[in-house]
Order: C-alpha cells, then sequence, then structure tokens
C-alpha cells in the first residue's frame, strides 16, 4: 500500500519546448484507484510513465510513501505495471507467464506457486494454468496481465488503458471485474484511458489533463456536476454536455431566443465577470419536450434509439446560426426525424466566464 504524490512534475521531450507533462501537482492516496483521463496527447501516459520511471522527469519531483523516487529506477519503485498491449510470452503457459518475474526475483518455487495459484484464483485462471496465451481469448489474456502484477504485491499498480484493445461488451465486463479487484486487494492504482465513461464509472476519484495541464481532479460525480470549466464540462459526460456560445445583454443570457434563469448567486458572479460572451452549458437529460409554446422551437434532425432511452438532436436557432441541442428523452420517444418540437430547461445551467472558467 502507499500513497503517490506529484510536485510541480515535468516531462519535456527533447526538440520542443511544451512540456508533455506541465508542474504535475497531485496527491493519490493510499487505496486509492485514481483515473487520469484526457484526449490523445492530454499527458495521462506519460504522467504514468513518469511515476513508473520510464520517462525522465526534467523538473519536480515524484513521490511514493513520502519516498522521493525521482531518479531511482523503475526495478526500485515496487511498482507493477500493466500495458495495453498484454505483452505475454508465447512459449510460457500462463502460469509460467504469471510467475516469471517472481522467477527472476529468485523467488523460491513453493512459494511461487502459491502466489501464482492464489492469484489465478482471484482473477478466475484457475482453468487455464496450463494454457498458452494463442489458446486464451483477449479478455482471457489480460487478466494473465494483471495476475503477472498481482503475484508481485507492489506498492502500486499501474494501467495504461489495459482495456483498448477488448470489444466493448468485453471491455465493460473487465472493468467492473478490476474495479471490484482493486477494492478488494486494497492496492493503490493509477489508472490511464482516454474513455472517459471507463473513468467515470471506474475511478474513486477522476484527473482531468489537457495539453499536459492539470484541469480538474474530484470524485465523478464532483465533476459531472460542478465542472471547473468549459473543457472539463464538455469532456466528462456522454452524451456530452451542449455548450453555445451566449453574449450578455442587459445583463441577460439567451439562448435560442430563451431567457436562462440563473440562481442570485451565478448572477451576481457572472455580474462581476469582465467580458461579453459567455458560454452556457446543459446536460441533455436538463432538456425536455415542451407542451406548451414558451420553450425552445426546433427541428429534429437525429434520433438516437438505445432502447432504455434516446437522445434527439434538435436544430434549433441561436443568434442568428444553426445550432444543434441534444435532449434526453424516453426510449419509447415517438419523435422521428423532420419533427418540429419545443424545448424547455429542467434542470441546472452551467455558465463560463470568457476565459473558459466556471461562473
Amino acid at each position: 500500500m502507499a500513497e503517490v504524490r506529484y510536485e510541480a512534475a515535468s516531462r519535456i521531450y527533447p526538440g520542443t519546448e511544451i512540456p508533455a507533462v506541465n508542474a504535475l501537482d497531485l496527491d493519490i492516496s493510499d487505496g486509492e484507484l485514481l483515473v487520469l483521463v484526457g484526449p490523445s496527447g492530454s499527458g495521462k501516459s506519460t504522467a504514468l510513465r513518469m511515476l513508473a520511471g520510464l520517462e525522465h522527469v526534467n523538473e519536480g519531483s515524484v513521490h511514493i510513501n513520502d519516498v522521493d523516487v525521482t531518479l531511482k529506477p523503475p526495478q526500485d519503485r515496487d511498482i507493477a505495471m500493466v500495458f495495453q498491449n498484454y505483452a505475454l510470452y508465447p512459449s510460457m503457459t500462463v502460469a509460467e507467464n504469471m510467475g516469471f518475474a517472481l522467477k527472476q526475483a529468485k523467488v523460491p518455487k513453493p512459494e511461487r506457486a502459491e502466489r501464482v495459484k492464489e492469484a489465478a484464483r482471484i482473477l478466475d485462471l484457475e482453468p487455464y494454468l496450463d494454457r498458452k496465451p494463442k489458446n486464451l481469448s483477449g479478455g482471457q489474456r489480460q487478466r494473465v496481465a494483471m495476475g503477472r502484477a498481482i503475484v508481485r504485491s507492489p506498492q502500486v499498480f499501474l494501467m495504461d488503458e489495459p482495456l483498448s484493445n477488448l470489444d466493448a461488451k468485453l471491455r465493460v465486463q473487465t472493468r467492473t471485474e478490476l474495479a471490484d479487484l482493486q477494492a478488494r486487494l486494497g492496492t493503490t492504482m493509477v489508472y490511464v484511458t482516454h474513455d472517459q465513461v471507463e473513468a467515470m464509472t471506474m475511478g474513486h476519484r477522476v484527473a482531468v489533463l489537457k495539453d499536459g495541464i492539470l484541469q480538474q481532479v474530484a470524485s465523478p460525480r464532483e465533476l459531472y456536476r460542478r465542472p471547473k470549466n468549459r473543457f472539463v464540462a464538455g469532456f466528462i459526460g456522454s452524451p456530452a454536455m451542449n455548450l453555445l456560445d451566449v453574449d450578455r445583454s442587459e445583463g441577460q443570457f439567451r439562448l435560442a431566443g430563451t431567457t436562462i434563469e440563473l440562481t442570485a448567486e451565478m448572477a451576481s458572479a457572472a455580474k462581476a465577470v469582465d467580458g461579453t460572451t459567455f458560454g452556457v452549458g446543459i446536460r441533455p437529460e436538463h432538456l425536455k419536450f415542451s407542451a406548451d409554446d414558451n420553450g425552445i422551437a426546433g427541428e429534429v434532425i437525429v434520433v438516437e434509439a438505445l432502447g432504455s432511452e434516446s437522445f434527439l438532436h434538435v436544430k434549433v436557432q441561436h443568434e442568428g446560426r444553426d445550432e444543434t441541442l441534444v435532449v434526453h428523452e424516453a426510449g419509447d420517444t415517438e419523435f422521428e426525424r423532420g419533427d418540429n418540437l419545443k424545448i424547455a430547461l429542467d434542470g441546472p445551467v452551467h455558465v463560463f466566464a470568457p476565459n473558459g472558467e466556471a461562473v
């Protein structure tokens, strides 16, 4: 078990002046499953590799259990890493693959066998211990890779997009198993993914990165309900938050001809911000079909029917231009492409200052 701490840690690759990870300050608690998430090029994998000792830290430091490991080689950090590709030895059995690191560390054979057997039990791999990797499914291979990490009993597990090679159904199943496994083991885990749904369903906390800079770190619920800035608001949530530019006129914000009612606190905060063009964000579930004439007029251009729910993509006129709002509806909605309807606000509105920060 271990606490992990990044202190103003930066990684600058040779030949570039822009850091891949820029002054990262991040504390990870003992036994926590923290997810690093962001788009491609955001620095999340680089940050993980800095912790693993696979990337040089140009500035700042990295600590595990209050020990500065910035200059320590990977083998001296007591971490175990699972990569996107399983990297299993094809000529070895499952048991041999899982016990290889222990064999290299000269762990006695009886202890090695016992630790492999226990990891296999945890991962439901006992029937496959004598098989070669080529005779396993993708999900089973990924569990073998995880088992190879588990047998080492490290202080920290590092996971670099370990589920990205699995099909959609298996990915959902395996992420559930992995979250359950981490909870039972109680070992600190740092998990990298570009999939924000994966991040939201697995992480105790989620750290969102963009261009190497930490944007926000919070619980999944906090990120969703109170995004710190416009980037986080648009990145977290599926479908994404509806985000539109709105010009403030006479202290009011109007969306597609409808005045947006703000809380007194939000109105006061917005009034204190310089500038006229703000961002307004509304989650799809906070828009609904309106049966009266007071809503926003629009035309349905796409219907995403997902069984238990549907998402209507509705074209509206906003400040003289076409914009699209995504509206959450029940799965049995009767709306079709080409239908005209009215939309009403039915929940909180997020307002972002001209610099992108939440008001």
